[in-house]
């Protein structure tokens, strides 16, 4: 259904679903309307928190937000989940987190389906666990060495969210402190369970919790207590923090004495407590109670199910349990209470849970914030007596179960008592406690994790998690790396240079096409003309030779997809894609030393242009421009070329004349790819036919495109991939591609050659910073050990794939500033020569251009 509302500026209004999670990653949505499209159910407004969660665990959608007043518009594109991954315990290992992580995992799964759920186990060395195939790696829990290898694990395999489930004992270091290694590493965002809230940590806890919180995105509190206890404690900020209940099994709501006769109880009042057995349980309490019940109720039988914690059992055996067993014979009990000194199943817990009247939780410690035992008592709707823990005194609230003092026997004995003889009060108890659990089944926690996940992944499109690098670091011109073509070598063999691969692995399963080897060759002809080498015109031949070979006579277009088993896969390509050769090819022309190579280059120039004159792709249009450009350096009387140039520059001012606006600059109704050679090919053509109105509307545009993406802190912005940016101004952040950043560059070299203006090449350095880091996550994506650069950017960092086309866009751009800075380095030195003027003449500039306006842009 679609829901639109409008803010009205107070504290009412309408229920909307799309904008209450604007408000929840903190848009300001005074004065705005909202349109949100997917399929949602609007949940009461006591529910209203977990509504976000709810709504987005499963969508995937989009939300349109404009302002009448600006006329603008913002999109958010929410991706759903597709990969996730738990830190913690897990099972076989006995311990409640590891059930816990086990539990929550089974749950993500049936929600995401073929989508992955991974588990890190941390391993207490006692064992040799024998996992299941979901854990992916085990971390020993004092090896510092192995949590930075868990993270970078989980980095190279770009996992979407991570999931941390946090108490101070399950991790090494002091206080835990070997998780923040981790966690600060990590490139995707993490949410953190926190099992364990202290009200009065010692100091080292303090700073450990601290340094968790910032580093995570959410904090998932299982009880609205620890909520407070965070903001006042820590502090912790509210719009951080998350309640998401313990999770539960969802049974029936049965009556006890339908299990009684399966555990051989029958006509016994049952009585239960379970959970790992060690000393701060109180089970102690609970057996003093029992004289007292069984003297109202003979037929009273106290059940104490789990086995010894294995920590306990390693330190100290199993003293605590005799102790028990002492405590029950000296009190004469061993008809009333009974001891099952096992881990049992979850099917076996459940009906035991079943067989019980009353649950018991006899728990001494005040602070204790979550109690699994507690939740999964409550959901099966038992009659539950506790201490007033913190946990306890919440979800027991409003009749929901009875509390008894701290290390009270007698008034644990009154509560039981009371219970036992009002079979309606119990029952109405058991109903009240049941209802209240039906939210915190594992389906409905699961479904709240990736709504979290999920609105983590929309908040990070608005403000992306980026690495701890400060601002001074930021490369600078002077910086520039040096050119290796270490990983274009690496891809190329006989034939050419493949499309892709995994990771810096050439990927031979798609094979090849002539868009990246088009690239390939001018990086190389660029490469030999910037440093002189001839060890790359052996490659100069190989993709010349690929095009040649992707030249179909039959119909006079390039072919594109070429498979690893030598076979193409179909009869003609794009005509972006025969745009991209004929860019190569008068490259080719205009820089080959070889004769050879200037020759079939030039032959397959003529052969292939005439194609072009019936193309109505705008890019194809500005490829083939930009390659008649580079052929016509050569040879400026050739008048095919000169005719061609003619007819496909006025087709692209006729297309700009047309579509423009003052606040719209631009060729088309949506800013897709390659952008920015749309202005640069009307540029060079109207440069060299000296038509100075296309060269003003190109620099208009120009300008525009390169406004649009230079953030207010000086980051370069590239317009997603994922959604374009459309003439409502609606825009995609991500998946930022490095083709967008070469193309830019090579526009404000170009623009820079033609006007001398100085900002063309400030901005042209800017946009090839976009490569090293001066982006919206400040992540490089140029990778220095390789050569190679990363496939795009994504919201929590770079695509860690290094295929053709970016390591390609990365030297393309990188060449060009470099021969922009030779260029400048030359004019300075004939500038202290007395032999050059300081700046190009303003005769020899385009007159009537708009210049761009340098604020805030350089």
């Amino acid at each position: 259904m679609n829901l639109e509302s409008r803010y009205n500026g107070d504290a009412r209004y309408e229920i909307c679903l799309g904008m209450w999670i604007l408000r929840a990653v903190g848009f300001d949505v005074k004065g705005y309307s909202l349109k949100f499209d997917t399929q949602v159910s609007i949940m009461s407004p006591m529910q209203r928190q977990n509504s976000t969660q709810s709504a987005l665990a499963h969508s995937e959608a989009s939300l349109f937000l404009s302002s009448p007043a600006e006329g603008k518009m913002a999109e958010f594109n929410i991706q759903p989940v597709q990969t996730m991954a738990l830190l913690g315990t897990y099972v076989p290992r006995r311990c409640g987190i590891a059930t816990f992580t086990n539990d929550l995992r089974e749950s993500l799964a049936a929600e995401l389906g073929e989508r992955e759920t991974t588990v890190l186990a941390v391993d207490d060395s006692a064992d040799d666990y024998d996992y299941p195939r979901e854990v992916r790696l085990q971390i020993p829990q004092h090896s510092l060495a192995d949590y930075i290898t868990a993270a970078d694990l989980l980095n190279i395999n770009q996992i979407d969210v991570v999931s941390i489930q946090h108490e101070f004992g399950i991790f090494g270091g002091r206080d835990g402190s070997h998780v923040l290694e981790l966690v600060r590493r990590l490139r995707m965002p993490v949410i953190t369970t926190l099992h364990t809230v202290l009200s009065n940590p010692s100091s080292g806890q303090r700073a450990v919790m601290k340094e968790l919180i910032r580093c995570s995105d959410k904090l998932v509190v299982m009880s609205h207590l620890a909520e407070n206890i965070l903001t006042e404690a820590y502090p912790a900020s509210r719009n951080k923090i998350v309640y998401i209940p313990h999770g539960i099994p969802d049974v029936p709501f049965v009556d006890p004495a339908f299990f009684r006769d399966q555990f051989g109880v029958e006509g016994r009042r049952v009585l239960l407590t379970f959970g790992l057995i060690g000393p701060g349980k109180g089970i102690e309490v609970a057996i003093r109670a029992m004289p007292e019940v069984v003297a109202k109720h003979p037929d009273a039988l106290y059940i104490v199910l789990g086995a010894t914690h294995p920590h306990v059992m390693r330190q100290e055996g199993n003293a605590y349990r005799a102790s028990l067993e002492r405590l029950v014979a000296q009190l004469d009990l061993r008809d009333h209470v009974v001891f099952h000194n096992r881990y049992v199943t979850r099917e076996e817990l459940i009906s035991y849970l079943g067989v019980a009247d009353l649950y018991i939780t006899p728990y001494p410690n005040k602070q204790q914030i979550t109690s699994g035992t507690l939740a999964y008592a409550l959901g099966t709707g038992k009659a539950i007596v506790s201490t007033p823990f913190l946990h306890a005194e919440e979800l027991l609230a409003d009749g929901r179960g009875r509390l008894f003092e701290f290390g009270n026997p007698q008034s644990l004995a009154g509560s039981i008592k009371e219970l036992l003889d009002n079979e309606t009060e119990r029952n109405a108890m058991r109903k009240r406690a049941y209802m209240y659990g039906r939210p915190m089944i594992w389906k409905e926690v699961a479904r709240n994790y990736l709504g979290v996940a999920n609105e983590i992944l929309l908040e990070n499109q608005r403000r992306p998690r980026t690495t701890a690098r400060p601002r001074h670091e930021m490369p600078d011109v002077a910086s520039l790396p040096d050119v290796s073509l270490a990983h274009l070598q690496r891809l190329t063999d006989d034939t050419g240079v493949l499309q892709h691969a995994i990771y810096a692995v050439p990927d031979r399963q798609h094979g090849y096409c002539s868009d990246d080897n088009a690239r390939a060759l001018i990086a190389s002809l660029q490469h030999v003309e910037l440093t002189g080498e001839t060890t790359g015109l052996r490659q100069i031949d190989t993709y010349l030779s690929f095009l040649y070979h992707a030249f179909n006579r039959e119909n006079s277009r390039f072919r594109n997809f070429f498979t690893y088993d030598r076979k193409w896969s179909e009869e003609q390509g794009s005509e972006d894609s025969h745009g991209r050769c004929l860019w190569a090819l008068g490259t080719t022309v205009q820089m080959a030393s070889s004769n050879s190579v200037f020759s079939l280059a030039m032959r397959l120039f003529h052969d292939a242009l005439p194609a072009v004159e019936g193309f109505s792709s705008p890019r194809a249009w500005a490829f083939t421009l930009i390659g008649l450009h580079r052929f016509l350096t050569r040879f400026p009387g050739d008048t095919q070329a000169r005719r061609v140039r003619h007819l496909l520059a006025e087709r692209l001012s006729g297309l700009f004349e047309r579509t423009a606006s003052e606040d719209w600059r631009w060729f088309e109704d949506t800013v897709t790819y390659d952008n920015a050679k749309l202005p640069h090919a009307l540029l060079v053509a109207g440069a060299g036919m000296e038509n100075k109105e296309m060269v003003e509307r190109s620099l208009r545009a120009l300008n525009w495109l390169v406004e649009l993406q230079l953030a207010a802190n000086g980051n370069v912005s590239l317009i997603g991939n994922n959604g374009w940016l459309r003439r409502d101004f609606t825009r995609a952040r991500f998946d930022q591609q490095p083709v967008e950043a070469m193309a830019t560059v090579e526009a404000c070299a170009e623009a820079y050659r033609i006007t001398g203006d100085d900002i063309w090449f400030r901005r042209a350095r800017r946009f090839q910073e976009w490569f090293l880091g001066n982006n919206d996550t400040q992540h490089s994506l140029y990778n220095p050990q390789t050569g190679g650069c990363r496939d795009g950017l994504h919201s929590g960092g770079p695509n860690l794939n290094e295929g053709a086309e970016s390591t390609l866009a990365w030297l393309i751009g990188l060449m060009t500033i470099m021969d922009l800075q030779r260029a400048r380095s030359m004019v300075s030195s004939n500038i202290a020569d007395g032999s050059a003027p300081a700046s190009t003449p303003p005769q020899d500039r385009p007159k009537n251009v708009e210049q761009p306006v340098a604020a805030g842009s350089s």
